[in-house]
């Protein structure tokens, strides 16, 4: 019962994490597509290429994670 538990418990946080970073890469992604279809929208940014490219920036950033637990956590 105590390796089932461990088991579960193993399989429940590397769930969370892969949700997780996706979850960080849809946002991103959303964030990019939102500046490229109506830039107004967010009339805070002046440079819209640093903006563009900072959201690149965090969508590679969880795409590694999510590359690293797949290659080496997960079976």
């Amino acid at each position: 019962m105590i390796g089932d538990n461990k088991e579960n418990m193993r399989k429940e946080l590397l769930d969370a994490l892969r949700v997780h970073f996706s979850g960080h890469i849809i946002k991103h992604k959303m964030n990019v597509e939102v500046m490229l279809n109506n830039p107004m929208a967010i009339h805070d940014h002046t440079d819209w290429m640093t903006a563009v490219e900072n959201e690149i920036t965090h969508i590679a950033e969880y795409e590694d994670k999510l590359e690293v637990l797949n290659k080496h956590f997960l079976k």
